[in-house]
């Protein structure tokens, strides 16, 4: 059981940690919206450029983010030894709104590296856990040493309002602290974290406010915060997704940057002058009379383009208009770089397609397929994690043991038309897969594979005899030379045939 000064002096630590994370959260996150600053501009380009192109963005960072997530959808949790996907794990996750929240967690991974489960018991509802998912500047995780899987303490470190608030969760034990928040608009950096320091953390909830005591009694035993790890490594953090493309993001916006200006200035002809001297201003005193001459600021007349020369030997020509496709194809370059170095289909960023087939187009994205699959894998012992956290706060401790072997149940990371998948599901039906299992590879959800075999069952008792002639029709159908046949006959359906029967 840790004290009030050892509860605080991990907050304070985990703390200092988690906001040396935030600027590259920040900046992370800064570039999927768009926000992206010019960078590689020369200095005489940034001074007469900068501010002209200051707001203006050509935002890859955001497909590839957007991409794997798209197609990162759970589907339920299978216990170890269940045939069937677990249904009341399936209505604590609805329940929570998770469809929707899983999509927004796996998308702060994939930006910042890694996101964050907490699950807590609902007072309202017991049998109803609470699941949140995290952001990854709000909440750090920390394992025991050696172990990327025990975890040994979490953080959650939010404001709000003029409040600064953290709960800090042990196996046993949950501290709840709070403070003034400090004016991070007119003080530095430097002294907010002095005025944090001084303005200590003090206990949140009392018998005076209504809350709970403090600190509580953690009923799971274990830390009930989950840590969804993007790309982990063995010895160092999660790698974000956008890290890799943020240096050829700013690449590319330079480009279009010099592109604009150069179809600005050198798309016309150009003009130039010969046999002139540099022109020059005339200085005036108060009285209006001419004392003396300046020269013209050429760097102005490069940005106003307006200028007067006189003379009798001044001749004009012009250069031809400047050949802004170099520009075009370096910027064509670099984002096929892009779809290289993160495995997104070229025809994701380029959306050129030309009469490509099914199979081209498969072949196309199996990197992102694979990427998904990778994501799948870690999300996925994460979210095993969590489905044992419900368990565990709805008190079944036989069914979190069992979910801790059991698997999560993905939707398929393809993209594939319904024509193309139901060809497929034909053939490994004719080949003795069962229904149920070919609904589940379909795409659909535990709760509408259920639904759909009760609609199954219900046909069967009003015409049996027609769904044994359908039964018999696609028997019939593989030939006698076909290998399926023999498993179809045999019984490739035991269930259909038993209710037959």
């Amino acid at each position: 059981m840790a004290t009030q000064d050892q509860a605080l002096a991990l907050v304070q630590i985990l703390e200092s940690e988690l906001l040396q994370r935030r600027s590259l959260i920040r900046r992370n996150s800064d570039y999927y919206r768009g926000r992206q600053p010019l960078t590689f501009a020369s200095d005489q380009f940034r001074k007469f450029h900068g501010d002209r192109y200051r707001e203006f963005a050509d935002n890859w960072v955001q497909i590839v983010a957007d991409s794997p997530v798209e197609r990162l959808t759970v589907n339920g949790m299978m216990p170890a030894g269940a045939t069937e996907a677990d249904k009341e794990l399936w209505r604590v996750w609805q329940m929570n709104g998770l469809d929707a929240d899983s999509q927004l967690g796996f998308l702060g991974s994939v930006n910042s590296g890694r996101s964050f489960v907490l699950v807590w018991g609902n007072p309202s509802d017991p049998d109803t856990p609470e699941v949140t998912f995290e952001d990854a500047s709000q909440c750090i995780v920390v394992y025991e040493p050696g172990s990327r899987r025990k975890r040994r303490a979490a953080l959650k470190r939010w404001d709000d309002g003029n409040r600064s608030f953290a709960t800090l969760y042990l196996p046993n034990q949950v501290w709840k602290f709070e403070r003034a928040l400090t004016d991070a608009t007119t003080k530095s950096v430097q002294m907010r974290a002095a005025d944090e320091e001084m303005n200590r953390w003090d206990l949140r909830g009392t018998e005076d406010t209504g809350d709970a005591a403090n600190p509580q009694v953690n009923p799971l035993g274990v830390v009930p915060m989950v840590e969804l790890p993007n790309r982990p490594m063995l010895s160092d953090d999660p790698v974000s997704d956008v890290c890799g493309v943020i240096a050829m993001q700013d690449a590319v916006n330079l480009l279009w940057a010099q592109l604009f200006t150069a179809a600005d200035y050198a798309s016309f002809p150009q003009r130039i002058v010969l046999g002139a001297e540099v022109p020059e201003i005339p200085i005036l005193d108060s009285n209006g009379q001419i004392v003396g001459s300046r020269p013209v600021d050429l760097e102005r007349f490069a940005v106003d383009r307006v200028m007067f020369f006189t003379g009798d030997d001044v001749k004009v020509t012009e250069w031809t208009a400047a050949n802004l496709e170099a520009y075009t194809k370096i910027i064509e370059v670099a984002v096929a770089h892009i779809a290289a170095q993160t495995r997104t289909p070229q025809h994701y960023l380029i959306g050129k397609m030309a009469n490509l087939s099914g199979d081209a187009l498969l072949a196309a994205e199996t990197g992102l397929v694979k990427r998904v699959e990778e994501k799948q894998l870690w999300f996925g012992q994460a979210l095993r994690e969590v489905f044992t956290l419900i368990a565990l706060a709805q008190g079944d401790t036989k069914k979190a043991l069992s979910v801790q072997g059991g698997r999560l149940l993905w939707a398929n990371a393809e993209s594939r038309s319904e024509a193309q998948t139901a060809d497929a599901l034909v053939k490994l039906r004719q080949i003795g897969f069962p229904f149920e299992w070919l609904a589940l590879r379909f795409g659909l959800t535990p709760t509408e594979v259920a639904d759909l075999m009760a609609m199954k069952e219900k046909e069967l008792k009003a015409d049996p005899m027609g769904a044994f002639t359908q039964l018999m029709g696609q028997n019939s159908d593989q030939g006698p030379d076909d290998p399926g046949a023999s498993v179809g006959a045999a019984g490739g359906d035991d269930g259909d045939q038993s209710q037959v029967a």
